[in-house]
């Protein structure tokens, strides 16, 4: 059960790196569309500098970070609305930014939201939510109850996880090379990619 991943105790390190290969669903008017989840990016809450609750900070954005676990947190940056699920217990902010998806289900669909062909349709946070038409609405949901969530009956197995430091954090000590970011290797999809393209694109067979 997805519920046992976030309810049982995993580290959002492990949350992070499980979510890899696990099927996100969103159901919407237009219809369905889906992705495997290819790279993932754990924030680790009040420790973490690179974190928006960093220090214990709860603002009227953030406060959705303190809620229970599979929460949606949806944020704004450049225009583009950035997907993240909550991973800790009610008052731990911590949480997972889904990073990019292998498209599987409604592809026509999501090249009408983002008419960009191959890698470059779902190979980025704000890629990957345009497509899938993910927006604010989402905000403060729940990954359990709603029309976005992860499917609990498909997954594929990446042969090579492989953790990277975070990307696009400058400045932030020690946290800037944390390995916080987790890819399944030899994926194209993947936003700065790992390794090279295989024919089953990282994925076990």
């Amino acid at each position: 059960m997805m519920k046992d991943l976030f309810y049982s105790h995993y580290t959002t390190q492990e949350i992070a790196r499980e979510l890899l290969g696990c099927l996100l669903v969103h159901e919407t008017e237009q219809g369905r569309m889906s992705g495997w989840i290819v790279e993932t990016e754990a924030y680790l809450g009040i420790r973490d500098q690179a974190a928006h609750s960093y220090g214990g900070r709860k603002t009227k954005r953030n406060e959705v970070m303190y809620r229970k676990p599979g929460t949606i947190y949806v944020y704004q940056m450049h225009t583009h609305a950035m997907l993240n699920i909550i991973t800790q217990a009610e008052g731990v902010p911590e949480g997972i930014l889904i990073r990019a998806i292998e498209p599987f289900e409604g592809i026509e669909l999501m090249l009408q939201n983002r008419p960009k062909k191959g890698f470059l349709l779902t190979n980025g946070p704000g890629k990957l939510t345009e497509a899938m038409n993910i927006t604010m609405k989402e905000n403060g949901g729940s990954i359990f109850g709603s029309g976005l969530f992860i499917a609990e009956q498909r997954r594929r197995i990446p042969n090579e996880v492989v953790a990277t430091p975070r990307i696009g954090i400058p400045d932030k000590g020690e946290w800037t090379h944390e390995p916080l970011r987790y890819v399944v290797a030899n994926n194209p999809y993947v936003s700065k990619r790992f390794g090279k393209i295989t024919e089953n694109h990282g994925w076990k067979t």
